[in-house]
């Protein structure tokens, strides 16, 4: 009995295999595109340099309560589970010696709402939420309007 349910079990992964192959091959044949065409990644005119993202100001938020954006290059910091590197300057007291924005107060909030004197595990991973800001043009056309050019 168990020699037939392995035997059933190899035939169904090799159909699935041999099905899945045929049908990444007619994918490919028929020349399926992204919203952004043929242009492959690292040929897009139009990226942005991220080696050249510190604008040097802070972009206003859009709507209420938006994570701020980040104003510099985070791609070699690490965060993980055993380290923050965003903690170095942001966490109080660094952030006067650094001349940083402080971790507002709401990351010290666990989430059943007991005050911490870290940063809390749920808001541990900045990135996230916070995101490096750069000036691009858009991958594909959009119609938001700010809230703030609603007043």
């Amino acid at each position: 009995m168990k020699t037939w349910i392995k035997v059933m079990a190899v035939g169904i992964a090799v159909v699935a295999v041999s099905a899945f192959g045929m049908n990444h091959a007619a994918y490919a044949e028929e020349g399926v595109t992204s919203l952004r065409g043929q242009t492959a990644l690292d040929e897009e005119p139009g990226a942005a340099d991220i080696t050249k993202q510190d604008t040097g100001k802070r972009f206003t938020r859009n709507y209420r309560q938006q994570p701020p954006l980040i104003p510099h290059k985070i791609e070699k910091y690490q965060i993980d589970l055993k380290a923050n590197q965003c903690l170095g300057c942001h966490d109080w007291p660094q952030n006067v010696e650094a001349n940083a924005p402080k971790i507002s107060e709401t990351h010290y909030v666990s989430p059943t709402g007991v005050r911490l004197n870290k940063v809390s595990g749920s808001r541990w991973f900045c990135n996230q939420c916070h995101v490096p800001q750069a000036e691009t043009n858009a991958l594909v056309p959009n119609t938001f309007t700010s809230s703030i050019d609603l007043k």
